[in-house]
């Protein structure tokens, strides 16, 4: 298990980058969470087995069709526990 922050800047708002990150969370069954930053970026937290949060980390490199991801600065964090799902934060 591992929970891991992250901050992904490029052209992440506007273009349904929050909204596929938590589909795409629950999808691959990790929970977390993700929101927008003031400052364009787009910020998450995401937990779970090993393969499947750097199977998300690998798609949040990318995200969806409209997005231009420019970097994704990761930092390890300790495992919580305490989320039930991937959300999206306002």
């Amino acid at each position: 298990m591992r929970r891991v922050h992250a901050i992904v800047s490029g052209r992440v708002q506007g273009v349904s980058y929050r909204a596929a990150t938590a589909s795409m969370g629950r999808h691959l069954g990790v929970v977390g969470w993700v929101r927008n930053k003031s400052d364009g970026s787009v910020e998450l937290e995401v937990e779970g087995d090993d393969e499947k949060v750097a199977a998300f980390l690998t798609w949040c490199e990318k995200g969806p069709p409209d997005a231009r991801v420019s970097g994704v600065v990761q930092t390890e964090q300790a495992v919580t526990g305490a989320d039930a799902t991937f959300s999206v934060k306002r």
